[in-house]
Formats: C-alpha cells, sequence, structure tokens
C-alpha cells in the first residue's frame, strides 16, 4: 500500500461514511485552492509559522509526533474570509471546517514530509493532488 493510499484512508476515516467521504474531498480540495493562492505549501507553512504555530508546524514536519492544533487557532492563521472560502467550497459551517483542516491539516503535512524536510513544492502539489485524486473516486 503506497503512502498516499494510507493517508487517504486515515483521512476518510477520521469522518467516516459516504457523507464524511464527500465532505473530506471537498475539504482538500479547499487546502489545495489555500495552498495554490497563498503561492505553494511553504508559504502556508511560513504564514502558520508567523501565527504563532511555529512549534506546531515543525512538529509536523519533524520526524516526532505531531502537535494538535485548534479550529480556533487555525482561523487565526487563516483569517476568517479564507476560512469562510473553503467552508463554502466543502459545503460545510466554517466551525466545521476548522476543525476538519486542524485535524487534516498536521497528517497531510506530516505525510507528505516523511524525512522531517519539506520537498520542493513542485512534489508537494503532485502529492496533493494524487491524494485528492485518490479521495474523490
Amino acid at each position: 500500500m503506497s503512502l498516499l493510499d494510507q493517508l487517504a484512508g486515515q483521512v476518510l476515516g477520521s469522518l467516516g461514511g459516504q457523507q464524511g467521504e464527500a465532505q473530506q474531498g471537498n475539504l482538500l480540495s479547499g487546502v489545495m485552492a489555500m495552498i495554490d493562492n497563498a503561492g505553494g505549501v511553504p508559504a502556508v507553512l511560513e504564514k502558520l509559522k508567523q501565527s504563532g504555530l511555529a512549534d506546531q508546524v515543525m512538529s509536523w514536519v519533524g520526524t516526532g509526533a505531531n502537535q494538535a492544533i485548534s479550529g480556533g487557532q487555525l482561523e487565526d492563521a487563516l483569517g476568517a474570509d479564507q476560512l469562510r472560502q473553503i467552508a463554502g467550497q466543502a459545503g460545510i459551517d466554517p466551525q466545521q471546517a476548522a476543525s476538519g483542516l486542524a485535524g487534516l491539516l498536521p497528517q497531510i503535512i506530516d505525510q507528505l514530509t516523511p524525512h522531517g524536510e519539506v520537498p520542493a513544492d513542485g512534489l508537494l502539489a503532485q502529492g496533493l493532488n494524487l491524494l485528492k485524486a485518490r479521495i474523490s473516486a
């Protein structure tokens, strides 16, 4: 089983059920749009670091345990407008989006940085696109 298959299974399992799968796929699409609009994964990670989440972000990239973040912390870092946009795309309310992203983002970053380093942005984008395709299937 590939890394992306494992991640897709973890992500889908976190919500469970058909509706959860559809919402998770839509949420992942929103995350990808956010990453594209921000200038790539490194830019998003930098924004989160500058918003006071440096320790958490470094734990996701690093090889140790991932530190959790709350939906509120994520909303503060991304901004309410960005969160509303992602929520609208996912078809859920902003609180659900914040909570879902708070659980999803650390997993995605952790799985895409298995050696404790952020690879070239193109590789991260390819990984996210492959993950989205597997979730949407």
